[in-house]
């Protein structure tokens, strides 16, 4: 009788995980905010997520083609970079960009690293900042939902009406084209804490009624997906938590120094990209820490970044870039967080010198 044991690599149990199943998961826990967003601002929300999504897809496609790579696109993740890139974006964007962006991000984030898995940086969020950067004018301008078209201001604001060419003209006009308006980061960036004061119970916030990208109208559509993926256990809490967390720890100190300048706690992790960020942007895979308390640390790291680049940086909202430099640290936090093995002792416990 042949007693020979075989023992194969690890790992010796397996799930039903795999990442198509993740990716599409994820994708259709981000629909019911995609199809807010498009209802509150029609036609150029849906123009820029299926023009993110098919750029995305394409480049993949041609990375994989060019690098005579097996193509892959069945399993989710370049649709999925295409939708949280389109979810940060403002509607109405020109095609144009769109497609740049999604170059950025699938071509030059990821494919020029290896490929899915490779990536150091989040691929969507290197997409949305290169625009940021290279394009700021375009990616400053916030279409107002189309129910309040035919209002002269937006929480108490003046609106700005364009025509078809982008030209300003007279709100209320027969050439009104489109009408935009200052986010509420925006404007307690420029105006203090007195210019958001309706927004003060984070009621349209949370619900979703405002202006912003289209990632950042709902955080009620948002944090029911995330916690859909928290309880399937696609993520764990860690980052979504200590990101949070940490946000509301540094509002709730700044706001009792100085209520006049700065918000509260509820304002601000209601508003702009924080949900999406801590949900769906801080958690993916490939760039963010391996071990529980690495992804404390590195969820922190993101919500104190976000606070100090929204209340003291030039730009109004700090998500994108907090996530990025975060990226950048996780190959040491994921050394310095890294499980002693079981059985482990340091020499110096022995006794040794």
């Amino acid at each position: 009788m042949d007693n020979t044991l075989f023992v194969s690599s690890s790992p010796h149990v397996h799930g039903n995980a795999s990442t198509s199943r993740i990716m599409w998961t994820v994708v259709a826990t981000l629909m019911p905010a995609t199809i807010w967003s498009i209802y509150l601002f029609g036609l150029p929300a849906l123009q820029v997520a299926l023009s993110t999504i098919l750029f995305c897809v394409i480049a993949e496609v041609a990375c994989q083609l060019i690098s005579s790579k097996p193509i892959t696109i069945r399993d989710g993740s370049a649709v999925l970079t295409g939708l949280i890139l389109a979810l940060t974006l403002p509607p109405g964007l020109p095609i144009w960009i769109c497609g740049v962006g999604a170059v950025v991000a699938i071509v030059v984030t990821k494919a020029f690293f290896g490929g899915l898995g490779q990536n150091p940086f989040n691929p969507a969020m290197t997409g949305r900042v290169f625009l940021l950067i290279a394009f700021p004018g375009p990616l400053t301008r916030w279409l107002v939902p189309t129910g309040s078209l035919g209002d002269t201001t937006l929480f108490g604001h003046p609106v700005t009406a364009l025509d078809a060419s982008g030209k300003v003209v007279a709100t209320g006009s027969a050439a009104v084209d489109a009408v935009t308006a200052a986010t509420p980061l925006g404007l307690l960036m420029e105006n203090g804490t007195q210019a958001i004061a309706s927004l003060s119970s984070g009621t349209d916030l949370f619900i979703g009624t405002i202006n912003g990208s289209s990632g950042e109208t709902s955080a009620l559509f948002l944090l029911l997906g995330g916690v859909f993926l928290i309880i399937r256990k696609i993520i764990t809490w860690h980052i979504p938590v200590s990101f949070l967390a940490a946000m509301a720890v540094f509002a709730g100190i700044t706001h009792a120094l100085n209520d006049a300048a700065y918000a509260g706690i509820v304002f601000h992790l209601f508003s702009g990209g924080a949900i999406i960020g801590a949900f769906f942007m801080a958690t993916d895979y490939v760039t963010s820490p391996m071990y529980p308390a690495g992804k404390l640390i590195f969820g922190a790291g993101c919500g104190l970044l976000t606070m100090v680049i929204r209340l003291w940086a030039g730009y109004p909202e700090g998500v994108s870039f907090a996530v990025l430099l975060m990226n950048a640290a996780v190959p040491i936090i994921d050394t310095y967080t890294k499980p002693k093995k079981f059985g482990w002792q340091h020499l110096t416990e022995k006794g040794g010198a």
